[in-house]
């Protein structure tokens, strides 16, 4: 996963204003107590940061593997 992958897939999840908000506030015990933005900057893999934001947020399968879906077919709803 890239990072515009990662960022791509936080907005169909959440959403653009909420997915940004979460990267930036939420602290996600997966990547040592930081933000989503916090530990991408740190240089931890997007797919980690993506993982430790799907625990930390308790979503479904279908949204935590989205990012594994051709993007044609996502459906952004879910």
């Amino acid at each position: 996963m890239k990072h515009s992958e990662f960022w791509q897939v936080v907005e169909e999840a959440f959403g653009a204003g909420y997915g940004r908000s979460l990267a930036a506030d939420l602290v996600l015990t997966g990547v040592g107590g930081r933000t989503a933005a916090q530990a991408l900057d740190a240089g931890v893999a997007p797919r980690e940061v993506w993982a430790a934001l799907c625990d930390e947020m308790e979503v479904d399968d279908a949204t935590r593997w989205r990012h594994r879906r051709d993007p044609k077919e996502r459906d952004k709803r879910r």
